[in-house]
């Protein structure tokens, strides 16, 4: 038996899960949960890390009390980084790719380099928040910052930095950066001069699997550990969940469904032409050599946001009320874009989504139902439409799509999606990312051959739950033409 320690952190909260790997069977535990959430510091979106570092080594202490694991990995969200200078000193607290710096950093960006040329390049959706624009911001704005650091380390290359003193950076969130070239398969140093920022900040690259050091002496003695490897996993979260898919063959989609939902298909290889560009698809790494091509959905986000305002304003629902009070609810009363700018950081969502409905001229949604059951058909519309510009550059059929992550618990969400689009949805496992980043552990030191048989070990040890299209096909087809018109129309971003 091999037992490997899994810390996963996501822009809400944090989990140490422990896995214990027998005979092709996973058991996983969770040991420890804490928050992670952005810090505002005069109006500025930062991540705490130190404060996620400290919660990092009390899960080691809670580990080492119940066992010694073979090793320990972490995955993150990707794009967010930090700067260290010469003495290996983090320079400040990293931002988050919530804050509003990024505000016309692609503009600024693209008087230098042509966003077909980036596109080219990178083969990664443009989104206001990649790293690449993160970085223009910084130089438009002159930050002294750039002029003392002396690397760039993405948020799980920090962490793993604290804990071993080895300082990579992991493939698969090297790729989510617009800085990584997948046909070089390395930092671009055309957008790097562009950026007018060092070449040398950007540290070496290894492979998702690549053992990088053993957990330091210091942690070791702080916590109780011992002085296991720390290895490099799947780093981006998403990375590890998609690994963690079970199933086998081509023919499948996922979505990887938390704060965010990423859709996409498993590929050898990137797909970078002129129809992944008009439609805003992105390529990054997977793991033993597979690409993930995608597109980043606005996901759950609207609904968190939501149920984090009516909290504000009375007692918190929980999801499962939610979701009954949206199941009683009339349908299609209002079509929403979940990725409309104007929902990306509203101070009231309720409130920006009947502002959107006002403006597309649509009914405005009157109760938290009808609020629920908006954002949840829209997210199934907004899969159904992004299935079909998947099935445009696939070069396989899609016959089912894989749920996986927190989102795949919200029954009534699986079955929209299963309506909207007319295939079978197979939701779970939803630790899908812990599951990743532990069996990719395992994989490093020896216990795994290939991802084939990484997929059968999570198809063995957890269940999933299958959703067919319902009769009522015919009022989704009439709800996508609907739809498709009201997105066509969506009012300009702001």
């Amino acid at each position: 038996m091999s037992v490997h320690l899994a810390i996963d952190l996501g822009a809400d909260s944090g989990r140490a899960i422990l896995g214990r790997l027998e005979e092709k069977k996973l058991n996983i535990e969770e040991i420890h949960r804490f928050p992670t959430g952005v810090l505002n510091v005069n109006g500025r979106l930062h991540w705490n890390i130190y404060r996620i570092f400290e919660e990092i080594k009390k899960a080691l202490h809670l580990c080492a009390r119940k066992t010694v694991p073979d090793s320990i990995g972490i995955d993150t969200w990707g794009v967010d980084f930090g700067l260290i200078d010469l003495n290996g000193q983090l320079i400040g607290l990293p931002f988050s790719y919530r804050d509003k710096r990024t505000e016309g950093a692609a503009d600024s960006f693209f008087k230098k380099i042509t966003k077909e040329e980036l596109y080219k390049r990178t083969g990664i959706q443009f989104m206001d928040f990649n790293s690449l624009f993160q970085l223009e911001s910084m130089f438009r704005d002159k930050s002294p910052i750039l002029d003392i650091a002396n690397a760039v380390l993405f948020i799980p290359d920090i962490l793993n930095f604290f804990l071993c003193g080895i300082k990579k950076t992991e493939f698969t969130v090297a790729t989510t950066s617009q800085v990584f070239n997948p046909t070089l398969m390395d930092w671009d140093m055309v957008l790097v001069s562009a950026l007018g920022i060092k070449p040398s900040l950007f540290q070496e690259i290894v492979k998702p699997g690549s053992i990088l050091g053993n957990l330091s002496s210091e942690i070791s003695k702080e916590t109780g550990m011992r002085e296991v490897p720390v290895i490099a996993v799947a780093s981006h979260d998403t990375a590890s969940a998609v690994a963690a898919v079970p199933s086998c063959g081509r023919d499948w989609s996922y979505i990887s469904s938390g704060t965010w939902s990423l859709m996409g298909v498993e590929t050898d290889h990137p797909v970078i032409n002129d129809e992944s560009f008009m439609s805003n698809f992105t390529n990054e790494g997977g793991v033993q050599g597979r690409w993930r091509v995608l597109k980043n959905i606005s996901g759950m986000w609207l609904l968190q946001e939501c149920r984090r305002v009516w909290g504000l304003k009375g007692s918190t629902p929980s999801y499962d009320e939610l979701i009954r009070e949206a199941e009683s609810a009339r349908g299609f009363s209002a079509f929403i874009d979940p990725d409309y700018r104007g929902f990306r950081t509203p101070a009231d969502m309720p409130v920006a989504i009947v502002n959107y409905c006002r403006k597309t001229h649509q009914p405005v949604p009157q109760t938290r139902g009808e609020v629920t059951r908006s954002i949840l058909e829209g997210l199934a519309l907004k899969y159904r439409l992004v299935l079909e510009q998947l099935r445009d550059l696939y070069d396989s059929d899609i016959n089912r799509i894989h749920i996986i992550g927190g989102g795949s618990r919200n029954t009534l969400l699986n079955q929209f999606t299963a309506d909207a689009t007319g295939i079978q949805v197979i939701a779970g496992p939803m630790e899908a990312t812990a599951i990743g980043n532990l069996l990719m552990q395992a994989s490093a030191l020896g216990g795994i051959s290939s991802i084939d048989e990484l997929r059968e070990i999570v198809s063995l040890s957890f269940e999933t739950e299958k959703y067919n299209a319902s009769d009522n096909r015919d009022e989704w087809e009439t709800a996508y033409k609907g739809y498709k018109t009201i997105i066509e129309r969506s009012p300009i971003d702001e």
